[in-house]
């Protein structure tokens, strides 16, 4: 069963930290480029980064820019984001996605379940 996994979620305090994980079952994450995606409650689902296969990243959002990174650790089927200086506004449910494809594209076919961050002093 192919499964994409988001943890490392939660409540963290303006200007802080958090890594999230994306992990990988049911197919090998060598052969995917995998993105991460943020919905805000009664907001679009917002695209912020993605990372090739090749360790190629594009940057959907310029907000995030300068304070989120991604990376892939392809041994153990996991993704990350970095998120550093996280504002309010960085509260969200974030997700992770495929499209089954080497390169970031621009749409996304397979989808985690989301964790939830939220940054509140």
């Amino acid at each position: 069963q192919v499964q994409l996994v988001e943890s490392g979620g939660g409540l963290v305090q303006p200007g802080g930290s958090l890594r999230l994980s994306c992990t990988i079952s049911g197919f090998t994450l060598d052969y995917y480029a995998i993105g991460w995606f943020r919905q805000a409650p009664g907001a679009e689902r917002e695209g912020l980064l993605c990372i090739s296969t090749g360790n190629v990243k594009a940057y959907y959002a310029d907000s995030v820019k300068g304070r989120f990174t991604i990376s892939r650790d392809n041994a153990k089927n996991t993704v990350y984001l970095q998120m550093n200086s996280l504002k309010p506004e960085d509260t969200a449910i974030y997700y992770c996605a495929t499209d089954w494809e080497t390169y970031c594209t621009d749409d996304y076919s397979s989808w985690g379940q989301g964790t939830q961050v939220t940054v509140s002093s």
